[in-house]
């Protein structure tokens, strides 16, 4: 029989969170337990009294997301998984911060059962929750039916701290979450007033609650995380609000003190250390000589989520099995995206284009591959970081999504580069929609952190990066990327494509849409590129091994091989023309991917690009760095290791080399010939 929920039995409760964390830290000689000290009781009330859940099953379609966005306290999310019921054993928490745990230190998607997204760099968590409930309002506007009970009905959950209202994306994140009006968004801020340096009074003294106010939101105070009443009246009147997104700020007392460890930095590690920690304990009367000690009243209760979690399911379940009756097409097509499914005859829808010698912008390739795909693809959604004219990024038979209209597909981000990759993110993770996100490729740099993190936890996402190299033209070096190519390539999971003409394009859409492995770059130019005429060169489906031949030598075995990307494959080809007449042999290699080529076989790397063809020259309007890696120690690269100018693209690529006329010279030196 369950404890009787009384003040002492929440308190202990409360208090179990905390020593959890706190004796886990110690432990680990590792970690941050001041927030979850101070904390506790927030996450307390809205576990016990309001998460919607299912612990036995934690990838429950309609539970309640809680995002961590101060994952820096982690331990008082797994104290929570723990306690509630998930396959996160007492073991796994004295096993904090340690190798091979389920605890790492900070919460990891798809490694701990119950977490929802990678959380840890400040203000990311809090953008991701803006998606997760974009996700939630979209999938609500299109499957829920008059006159039956609702499939999609959850909330989304945000702790946040100071550190996070401090981060620019949050405050991109939350500014657009107002313009949205999304009335299941709510946000616990714990307002403890301290970041690593000291008092937020040192850096932080606008009034938080005024901002969001401004920005359209909901917005109470509670004047002390320990008054539980006070902390459940104020979701329950969040809640209640279904017209905005709702902000709670609760002023909480941090935890200080380190770790036992010396040298451990106790402004940076939050910790208690021992003799703080014994005081805490002995103030508090809990155990001193019982690391880990959960009285059996406090899991008796806590455990009370694993049932609960079943009926919740089984109601919804049951809840769903009349929609299906009801909407039978509806229902098989929301059971396919929530799987991560796509339509069987989705590529049948795949664009492809004639021969142009005029050529089409890769770009442009975005409208009718989208438009195409789009009625067959019914969970593509996306849009642009107010570049929707030049990204050309919009699905033409969709409204936009906005207050009131949350069933269109098309996302209007505002100039908010920052919270477009993170909001993208929570679409992602939150599952039922395939995200898109658009900017100018040298506006990358804004949505980094995004990135890096999207790639982490390995999301199906695309980001189409438009406008990809100098010949961006007269806008002139702020606009024009060099160095993201190579910074891009540079991060694991992240696949990047960037094709030379209109069908490689849509190969590479393709492949995009496929990649469930992580996330895919599309990095396409602003200018015509030629359409090649593929009875000539060799097929675009060449992108999926990301390089294949496309010009071969005349007569077989080259002397010379000549790689390029995007734009300047074109250039090879001219340059190659050219060769041909001087008698060198040359073979043109367009290589759109080095991820997708790198996983290829030795065999057919080696068939692409002969160990015994010294002479290869690379050529690419971005940064040299990498491409050593396939021309090898004999060859050499047409690249760019500075920033551009503003002039005519036309005279760019003149002046910096990147002309058949210049690849000729290069060629002929790196084979020892001369004119």
């Amino acid at each position: 029989m369950a404890a009787k929920i009384t003040p002492n039995l929440d308190q202990m409760c409360v208090n179990t969170i905390r020593f959890l964390a706190a004796d886990a830290v110690e432990k680990a000689q590792s970690g941050h337990a001041g927030t979850p000290m101070g904390a506790a009781p927030i996450a307390y009330v809205l576990w016990s009294r309001f998460l919607k859940h299912s612990p036995r099953q934690p990838d429950w379609v309609n539970r309640d997301r809680f995002i961590l966005s101060s994952g820096h306290a982690s331990m008082m999310l797994y104290a929570l998984l723990h306690l509630t019921g998930y396959e996160l054993s007492l073991a796994e928490l004295k096993n904090f911060r340690q190798w091979g745990s389920l605890t790492p230190g900070h919460p990891e998607y798809r490694h701990t059962p119950g977490v929802e997204i990678t959380t840890g760099p400040l203000g990311q968590g809090f953008a991701n929750a803006v998606g997760i409930a974009m996700a939630e309002a979209h999938l609500a506007a299109r499957y829920n039916m008059p006159g039956l009970p609702p499939i999609v009905d959850h909330h989304t959950y945000v702790l946040a701290s100071d550190g996070d209202l401090m981060e620019g994306v949050a405050s991109e994140a939350a500014s657009l979450a107002g313009h949205l009006c999304l009335g299941r968004l709510i946000c616990l801020y714990d307002d403890n007033h301290v970041t690593i340096e000291g008092f937020t009074a040192l850096a932080f003294t606008e009034d938080r609650v005024a901002r969001f106010q401004a920005y359209g939101w909901h917005v109470q105070r509670i004047a002390d995380a320990n008054d539980l009443q006070s902390v459940a009246a104020a979701i329950e009147a969040a809640q209640a609000v279904t017209d905005r997104p709702s902000l709670i700020a609760i002023q909480s007392t941090i935890g200080y003190g380190s770790p036992s460890k010396q040298g451990t930095s106790a402004a940076h590690s939050g910790a208690l250390g021992v003799e703080d920690l014994l005081a805490a304990k002995k103030n508090l009367g809990w155990p001193v000589t019982e690391p880990f000690h959960v009285p059996i009243e406090v899991r008796e209760h806590f455990q009370a989520a694993v049932e609960m979690g079943r009926k919740q399911v089984a109601e919804w379940q049951s809840r769903f099995d009349n929609y299906r009756e009801n909407y039978p097409s509806e229902a098989a097509e929301f059971e396919r995206i929530m799987r991560g499914e796509l339509p069987p005859d989705w590529e049948d829808h795949l664009p492809t284009f004639e021969a142009n010698t005029h050529g089409i912008a890769t770009r442009k390739v975005n409208a009718p591959l989208i438009n195409s795909l789009a009625p067959v693809i019914s969970e593509l959604m996306g849009g642009s970081a107010d570049l929707a004219p030049s990204n050309i990024t919009l699905i033409e038979s969709s409204e936009d999504f906005a207050a009131g209209c949350y069933q269109g597909r098309n996302l209007r981000f505002g100039v908010r580069e920052h919270a477009m990759g993170s909001i993208i993110n929570g679409l992602a993770v939150h599952g039922g929609v395939l995200p898109y996100g658009a900017t100018y490729f040298t506006f990358y740099d804004y949505m980094r952190p995004a990135v890096r993190l999207g790639a982490m936890m390995k999301l199906r996402i695309i980001y189409v990066f438009t406008h990809d190299s100098i010949a961006v033209g007269e806008d002139g070096p702020t606009h024009q990327p060099v160095e993201q190519l190579f910074g891009l390539r540079s991060v694991p999971n992240l696949t990047v494509i960037r094709p030379c003409d209109a069908n490689e394009a849509s190969e590479a859409w393709r492949l995009a849409i496929l990649n469930s492995q992580g996330p895919t770059c599309l990095v396409l130019s602003r200018q015509n590129l030629p359409v090649l005429d593929r009875q000539t060169y060799a097929p675009a489906y060449g992108v999926q091994k990301g390089a294949y031949v496309l010009s071969e030598a005349e007569g077989g075995q080259p002397g010379l091989i000549l790689i390029a990307t995007g734009s300047e494959v074109h250039v090879a080809l001219k340059a190659q023309s050219q060769l041909a007449t001087m008698g060198l042999k040359t073979r043109v290699v367009s290589m759109p991917s080095w991820e997708l080529f790198a996983r290829q076989p030795q065999s057919y790397k080696d068939n692409v690009l002969p160990p015994d063809v010294k002479a290869r020259l690379a050529i690419e309007a971005g940064s040299t760095l990498g491409w050593e890696r396939w021309v090898g120690q004999e060859g050499a690269i047409i690249g760019l290791d500075r920033f551009g100018i503003s002039a005519p693209y036309q005279k760019l690529l003149e002046e910096l080399g990147f002309t058949g006329e210049n690849v000729v010279k290069i060629a002929l030196e790196l084979v020892g010939k001369s004119y």
